[in-house]
């Protein structure tokens, strides 16, 4: 009997990645929904291979462009549209498992709605978490649902953890958080003001979409991960560390109190979280290269350097303040990325807009949805506002 898989961002590189697990593994997996932005021509592909009942697209021309393609080349499958049909994709019947794999805040609102039909929820969306957190995980505890993070870092905590939480009587006493640095880790720091979109987006060892690139090139892609982290497995801001690890091998650690440090280790492709993450507690076959440690030959380490990335001392400045600091420094780095690849403000300005938006934050905690997501339109309108002075 086969699972049935939702996929939320199904033409991004998460949800690439796991339609070639899918593909690999027929007799385990079926494709029930698949979910994209504006991507129609890819997403006609997906539906003639895989077959989903629903097809959503991000608002209403693009949706009317699916249907007509489908059905030009024969193919049934339903077709919704924006938040109403993202809702219904999320909540579809009859599909266990929900791969929240849209890129930021958009992904919110699907991803509350997986986790409150009970769905096997496995979470690339960290924005999702770090704007709503705890009322992720009370939706999570409440429905039934189940939570795997497939993000590398965090679903090798998961992996690294006993049955995936870093309970009280676990020993737990630290998590490291690997990452690579990106492309600028050696980049003399006064080049950074003529950094491209396109060197930004060149990452040295990952196949990712453009935002998550230019977060890892910041750094802020850490930040928002320890934010993340807390939230995930229970545990405090200072006891969570990122070291810098420029072969992106092992993809994060546990630390223990006996002294034992436990470590995830594969080459870097995303198929590995995914497929754990789709067959845990069991193993299936990836198509990720076996790991050879002869060929790698060694493994460094280094701390990161405050100038270079000051995105990161900015979540953490933030996930220790808590309240709205998150939900504000989350939307200020959308706005400032996507100014960034938009070629209206240099890659110097992103961590300097986030910086200025965040010592406007006002001193509240949203509870509610609509009380996080009016936050999150007030801190965008203010990042808007204040971009001017970083414009090229």
């Amino acid at each position: 009997m086969t699972s049935g898989i939702v996929i939320l961002g199904s033409t991004g590189s998460v949800g690439i990645s796991t339609l070639d697990v899918v593909r690999r593994n027929p007799e385990r997996f079926r494709v029930d929904a698949l979910t994209a932005n504006t991507s129609v021509r890819e997403l006609v592909a997906q539906c003639a291979e895989f077959g989903p009942r629903l097809a959503v697209m991000a608002d209403e021309a693009a949706a009317a462009e699916l249907d007509r393609s489908l059905r030009a080349v024969g193919l049934t499958t339903e077709v919704a549209a924006g938040e109403t049909g993202l809702k219904a994709a999320a909540a579809l019947p009859g599909a266990d498992t929900v791969v929240a794999a849209i890129v930021g805040a958009a992904g919110l609102l699907p991803t509350l709605e997986a986790a409150r039909a009970g769905k096997r929820l496995l979470l690339a969306n960290k924005e999702s978490a770090v704007m709503a957190g705890r009322l992720l995980m009370r939706a999570v505890r409440e429905h039934g649902a189940t939570l795997i993070p497939i993000d590398s870092e965090h679903n090798a905590v998961f992996q690294c953890l006993p049955g995936g939480e870093a309970r009280s009587d676990s020993g737990v006493t630290g998590i490291l958080l690997t990452a690579s640095g990106g492309p600028f880790l050696d980049l003399p720091l006064d080049r950074f003001a003529v950094i491209t979109p396109e060197q930004a987006c060149n990452h040295p060892n990952w196949d990712m979409g453009r935002k998550i690139s230019v977060d890892s090139a910041t750094m802020m892609n850490k930040g928002l991960e320890i934010i993340e982290a807390c939230l995930l497995f229970d545990i405090a801001v200072d006891q969570v560390e990122v070291v810098i690890h420029p072969q992106s091998i092992i993809h994060s650690l546990v630390q223990y109190r006996d002294g034992s440090v436990l470590a995830q280790l594969g080459n870097p492709d995303m198929r590995t979280p995914i497929a754990h993450a789709l067959a845990w507690p069991e193993r299936i076959d990836s198509g990720v290269d076996r790991l050879d440690l002869f060929a790698v030959a060694r493994l460094d380490f280094r701390p990161p350097e405050s100038r270079r990335f000051p995105c990161l001392r900015l979540a953490v400045d933030a996930a220790r303040a808590g309240g709205a600091q998150p939900v504000w420094l989350n939307a200020a780095n959308e706005v400032a990325v996507q100014a960034f690849l938009d070629r209206r403000i240099p890659f110097s300005a992103i961590s300097a807009l986030i910086d200025t938006v965040l010592a406007k934050c006002a001193d509240s905690a949203p509870v509610s949805l609509d009380e996080i997501l009016q936050v999150d339109r007030e801190a965008r309108a203010l990042a808007g506002e204040k971009m001017a002075r970083y414009a090229l």
